[in-house]
């Protein structure tokens, strides 16, 4: 059986080996893409990330990844973006007035009311609305969390977990076959394991199928 190829951005802002170990371990093979040419072939494309917005674009924008990302989203592939790389997908951030990619609608904000910053440590995730890339994962589980801004959406229903620290934030957002999610799944433990074979799996599946309308949860 042929694994799945992903790609994982390069653009020096990430910790590559992590999370191309996290997504060995769950069967994928993985591509570290420094250029578009490296996408050729992918299944999916993963981003990660740390630091802060604007010099991550100007390092996706040198590495030319900026408009081959957006044209992987457009086209509706497979795409998960972690920490950073979720705030990216958003119109811009207030962190330092970066324009970002403008996937989804909304911006980073400062994590308001938070008791420490930066955020750094587990926390628990409790899911909103039941989704492929968090199948089998329990509502509350702890994952490992290390930044200070957050996405503040303008579409709730794309919001599919949430956090408290201070105040309530996103901690997984979802639009169609894209993905973000705000804590370090390679760093979260048999969770964040099970979230990045979740994901790998729903690679794996028609188009059709993995796009119907995700329900929200009772209660």
């Amino acid at each position: 059986m042929t694994r799945l190829r992903v790609a994982v951005a390069d653009y020096g802002a990430g910790n590559l080996v992590s999370i191309a170990r996290a997504l060995e371990i769950v069967g994928a093979r993985v591509t570290i893409a420094a250029d578009a040419a490296a996408l050729d072939g992918a299944d999916a494309l993963v981003v990660p990330g740390v630091g802060a917005a604007a010099p991550a674009m100007e390092r996706l924008a040198r590495h030319g990844l900026v408009e081959p990302i957006r044209e992987w989203i457009v086209a509706d592939r497979l795409f998960l973006g972690i920490c950073l790389g979720l705030q990216l997908l958003y119109d811009g951030s207030d962190e330092d007035g970066a324009i970002t990619l403008g996937l989804l609608r909304g911006r980073t904000v400062a994590l308001r009311d938070a008791p420490t910053l930066p955020h750094i440590g587990w926390n628990q995730v409790d899911i909103r609305r039941d989704h492929p890339v968090m199948a089998g994962i329990p509502d509350g589980a702890d994952l490992y969390f290390v930044h200070s801004y957050v996405a503040a959406p303008i579409d709730p229903e794309t919001v599919i977990a949430e956090t408290t620290h201070g105040s309530r934030f996103p901690s997984v957002v979802a639009k169609d076959r894209t993905v973000g999610v705000q804590f370090h799944p390679e760093r979260s433990g048999r969770d964040g394991i099970r979230l990045l074979a979740n994901f790998v799996d729903w690679a794996a599946e028609p188009v059709g199928r993995a796009a119907l309308p995700i329900p929200a949860r009772a209660g």
